[in-house]
């Protein structure tokens, strides 16, 4: 089975709300929630890739040393298996806008939940809890 590495960012703002992203319709998985972030390319580092990632899909720009690792994920999907850790982020330059279609949502820890999420976003839900 295929590997494939994604990165993920729970962008965290002042009033430690984490931003999430829906995904475009058009997309595998649309309509459900995620951190943002997204596939690691080529020879990337896992912390390159989120920063491209996160300046191309919410135009902000952050830097390697404001990424912490948080958690990961690893989960088994029909044809592929993901592997996907997640960085928190408490600073960052620039204001968070869609820019490929997404909406976007600043929620508190404890409603993610709410929101309908692939399935290997959802066991990042803990982590946050507990840190924020």
């Amino acid at each position: 089975m295929k590997r494939l590495l994604v990165v993920a960012c729970a962008l965290v703002d002042a009033d430690n709300r984490v931003l999430i992203a829906q995904r475009p319709q058009g997309k595998s998985l649309a309509g459900l929630w995620e951190f943002p972030g997204g596939k690691v390319d080529g020879d990337e580092t896992p912390e390159a890739a989120l920063i491209r990632e996160l300046r191309e899909e919410l135009g902000i720009e952050t830097w390697a040393s404001c990424l912490a690792p948080l958690t990961f994920a690893s989960h088994a999907y029909d044809d592929f298996h993901l592997l996907m850790p997640l960085y928190v982020c408490r600073k960052w330059q620039g204001q968070a806008v869609a820019r490929e279609g997404q909406a976007l949502k600043w929620v508190r820890p404890n409603r993610l939940r709410d929101y309908p999420m692939p399935p290997a976003d959802a066991p990042l839900i803990p982590a946050l809890i507990d840190l924020l």
